[in-house]
């Protein structure tokens, strides 16, 4: 009996002993024993009811720590932005389709810019020192019997064609031509009037001024008439290196042939040979030459006539 007296007294003590320890230690030293044996009832605090505790700093300050177990979460917009651009990277769409755009651009402009330096490398060409030049002065008569000269073709690009009223079958189908590629240049051109086809006889003997009128009325009242004398005529010819073969002294109702080079001769409104047009070249690719030439002479601001 003694002896279970002494146990219970000695265990009555001792937790004595404890009570009195856990009372006079600080609060610091407490606290995380709470929170290692009380952790699953911390989770179930609402946020005003979470344990706190505050620690006491030398000068004089108090610094209040919050316990929370909610993890920390970045707000949803900045996180869906960053992970677009990390999945991305620096380049979207847009960059694509102006990077795609731009290439396109520059691959057109350097294909236009090709042409249009080859047309003038042909164009300059036929300036050369050491080549015939195509063209030079001369005096004609145009259909109102006025003289006209080769100052009369500065200003604009004019289209020349040497033929005859006589021809059987190679002149009518080149004037109809001829009559094709005025139309189409005057639509490109919007109509300013920068364009101007001309016929040149071969046959000054039979083609008078009232017979060329009738004639080319048939194709193309735009088409501008010249003849002269055999003399004048032969001059021209020689000017534009075309093959003539009129005889010289013709007596009335004599008959006889002529033949002559088959070409349309573009030149530039300074009436500098450009280009030669033959009758392997169909209306679309003729005037598609002629329009580029033009396009070119206004692209570099030189000027033309519009009258």
């Amino acid at each position: 009996m003694s002896s279970s007296l002494r146990l219970a007294s000695g265990i009555l003590s001792g937790a004595t002993r404890n009570l009195f320890a856990i009372e006079s230690a600080p609060s610091h030293r407490i606290l995380p024993a709470l929170r290692t044996t009380s952790r699953s009832l911390c989770r179930s605090y609402t946020q005003a009811q979470r344990p706190r505790c505050t620690q006491s700093i030398p000068n004089g300050f108090s610094v209040r720590n919050n316990f929370s177990t909610t993890a920390f979460r970045a707000r949803a917009k900045t996180m869906g932005q960053l992970r677009q651009r990390n999945s991305t990277g620096p380049f979207s769409w847009k960059a694509a389709l102006l990077f795609v755009l731009t290439g396109a651009g520059m691959m057109i402009y350097f294909r236009v810019e090709k042409a249009r330096l080859e047309r003038k490398r042909i164009a300059e060409m036929s300036k050369g020192v050491g080549r015939p030049k195509v063209g030079g002065p001369f005096v004609l008569k145009d259909l109102d019997g006025k003289e006209f000269t080769e100052e009369d073709l500065k200003g604009k690009y004019s289209f020349v064609y040497f033929g005859f009223t006589h021809c059987p079958d190679i002149c009518p189908d080149e004037l109809d031509k001829m009559a094709e590629i005025i139309e189409k240049v005057k639509e490109s051109t919007k109509d300013d009037k920068v364009f101007l086809p001309v016929f040149i006889t071969c046959d000054p003997v039979r083609d008078t001024p009232e017979v060329l009128r009738e004639y080319l009325k048939e194709f193309h009242p735009g088409i501008v008439g010249l003849t002269g004398t055999y003399e004048q005529v032969k001059n021209v010819c020689r000017q534009y290196r075309v093959y003539f073969s009129t005889p010289k002294d013709v007596k009335p109702g004599e008959d006889y042939l002529v033949d002559h080079s088959i070409y349309f001769y573009l030149m530039d409104p300074d009436n500098d040979f450009v280009e030669c047009i033959g009758r392997q070249d169909t209306p679309e690719s003729a005037s598609k030459v002629i329009v580029e030439h033009i396009n070119d002479w206004k692209r570099e601001g030189r000027p033309l006539k519009t009258e």
